[in-house]
């Protein structure tokens, strides 16, 4: 689909030089002397370069076209993921480093959201909230202000996180999986 450049916003893909491109930054600038133009930060996200590119407003670019499908979680590997699709039980597997560091906070039958392209998996989206379970964390110190003072914690799965002075180990908690931040305790 062709949008115009001055339509393009972070998060976006773009299909652009034979490559698709995830949009990291974008700015729009409107100098004194000339036309205004979008000076875009890009990263391929199959060759996991990075690229500026200008491009004038009257220009369009080609927005990638994403197929997403509910999978449920089931089990990895050494290299992969494993899901399976809900309604056909057809289980596919997704390389370790397309997930990321996020791939630590799967658990089993979680439902997340996989984007494909042409047929192939490019990006894991998780539920806005997971529960986890707190493995140790450190001793809150006393006389700290109780509202800016966090103190590191590891969860059961190997992340590491920053938690309030009241969360023990073995508390569970709620985690933000779009930045890995604490959100309550249950």
């Amino acid at each position: 689909m062709k949008i115009n450049a001055g339509e393009i916003r972070v998060g976006m893909l773009l299909e652009y030089k034979d490559d698709l491109w995830q949009v990291l930054k974008t700015q729009h600038v409107k100098p004194g002397k000339g036309g205004a133009f979008a000076q875009v930060e890009m990263k391929s996200i199959n060759k996991n370069t990075k690229l500026n590119e200008r491009f004038r407003s009257s220009e369009t670019v080609e927005k990638a076209s994403l197929e997403e499908t509910k999978f449920n979680y089931l089990y990895e590997d050494d290299q992969n993921y494993f899901f399976m699709e809900p309604k056909t039980f057809e289980q596919i597997e997704i390389k370790k480093n397309i997930v990321g560091e996020k791939g630590k906070l799967l658990t089993e039958n979680l439902e997340v959201s996989i984007s494909f392209y042409n047929e192939s998996p490019i990006s894991v989206d998780l539920p806005n909230q997971v529960n986890c379970k707190i493995k140790s964390t450190d001793v809150a110190l006393k006389g700290q202000t109780v509202s800016s003072s966090y103190k590191p914690a590891v969860l059961d799965n190997g992340l590491s996180i920053q938690v309030p002075p009241f969360i023990e180990a073995d508390d569970e908690v709620v985690i933000d999986t779009r930045n890995l931040e604490y959100i309550k305790k249950i």
